[in-house]
């Protein structure tokens, strides 16, 4: 991989972070949480969100010529008017960039909504800009009705994992509000509304992943010569490992938690770890969806 390629593959991962985070959070605070919880979560959120609306234009910004170096001459090609208009309009990855493009300028604009909608607006802008990944994935290869069927099921996995991975600093969020008596009933009651929706959800990301690589591979990634089943094989092994820290805290430690103090720290840091092996998904993901599956 040489530096224009590792730069792009920088670029993809953090836009493909900061775009599931701002989907999770916002789709989250949207459908689980009371109004009342729900804005004093979104203020604290605050430098959180700025920062990953940041993030997503950095990376907007940076993919356009770094994709015309990859697809060009190198370097070189990423000033060259002619070949990043090329790119822009000619390609797939182009479509999606104006596509995210435009997703980054209405982010911009959520400013001036009106604060009791900007949460449903942001979940809104940023499920597009997820979707957006499925215009420049491996479904871009097929055609006809089986092309259809392939975006439409990436579209389907990108929002499901960013529904599950985005929503858990918003959990870590409502941890404080166990302790406190006048929220406690509150927090528990949105606790238990994700974990029954994250059953459906996670069963959506296991199935739609299970669908992609079998439209990819014609069946498990088994051929080790190919970096890139290497690197699927090991994204299926964290997220199986991401399952299971979610099915301890939710039928282990989340019913422990009325009992003590003690469960909601193992809740915590578990919940932790969960995140930090999501990340470590979203880049194999960044990572092997740059190169040919076979």
């Amino acid at each position: 991989m040489n530096s224009a390629q590792s730069a792009l593959l920088l670029c993809r991962f953090v836009y493909d972070t900061s775009a599931l985070f701002l989907w999770g959070i916002s789709i989250f605070l949207a459908a689980m949480v009371p109004p009342g919880l729900r804005l004093d979560l979104w203020r604290r959120l605050g430098k959180c969100r700025r920062a990953l609306t940041l993030s997503i234009g950095a990376a907007v910004c940076a993919t356009l010529p770094l994709q015309a170096s990859v697809i060009g001459d190198g370097w070189a090609d990423a000033k060259r008017l002619d070949v990043l208009a090329a790119v822009a309009n000619e390609t797939s990855i182009g479509k999606a960039w104006w596509c995210q493009l435009a997703g980054f300028a209405l982010l911009l604009c959520l400013s001036r909504v009106k604060q009791s909608r900007v949460i449903g607006a942001t979940a809104f802008v940023s499920g597009g800009l997820l979707a957006s990944l499925a215009l420049t994935g491996h479904a871009a290869m097929d055609d006809g009705v089986r092309g259809v069927l392939h975006h439409l099921n990436d579209v389907a996995h990108v929002l499901a994992a960013g529904a599950w991975i985005g929503a858990l600093p918003v959990v870590l969020m409502l941890q404080p509000h166990f302790k406190d008596p006048a929220t406690a009933s509150v927090a528990r009651r949105v606790l238990r509304r994700f974990s029954t929706a994250g059953h459906v959800v996670v069963a959506i990301v296991v199935l739609s992943g299970a669908a992609s690589t079998f439209l990819i591979l014609g069946g498990i990634p088994a051929d080790w010569a190919y970096p890139y089943q290497r690197l699927l094989a090991l994204k299926m092994l964290v997220v199986i490992g991401m399952i299971a820290v979610a099915i301890v805290n939710r039928y282990v430690l989340v019913p422990a938690m009325r009992r003590g103090p003690v469960a909601s720290a193992h809740f915590y840091r578990m919940t932790v770890v969960e995140i930090a092996m999501s990340i470590i998904a979203v880049f194999l993901v960044a990572w092997f969806g740059m190169l040919e599956p076979n």
